[in-house]
């Protein structure tokens, strides 16, 4: 993934699409993840981290983190990395 991309476009379970704002990128353990918000979300809305995977075609495609234990790590580089800053 370009790490200049600063929004990207998901679709929910129902298929609407909802535009979210890349906070970071990290590079953790040979794997490459995003840590996203929801444009239109207020203060109190969680980030979501994705991993960066390819396709057959080799195309970027986002994947939720859904393992407890890699979650954590993701968490953890994220505070890490941003501890400190306030980013409201």
């Amino acid at each position: 993934m370009e790490n200049d991309v600063t929004t990207i476009v998901l679709n929910d379970e129902d298929g609407n699409e909802i535009e979210f704002e890349v906070i970071t990128k990290l590079d953790i353990e040979d794997k490459e993840y995003v840590i996203v918000v929801p444009m239109d979300s207020d203060e109190d809305t969680d980030a979501v981290a994705l991993r960066i995977e390819q396709d057959e075609n080799g195309e970027d495609i986002l994947v939720t983190v859904d393992d407890d234990e890699e979650f954590e790590m993701v968490s953890e580089a994220y505070e890490t990395l941003f501890a400190g800053e306030d980013l409201n």
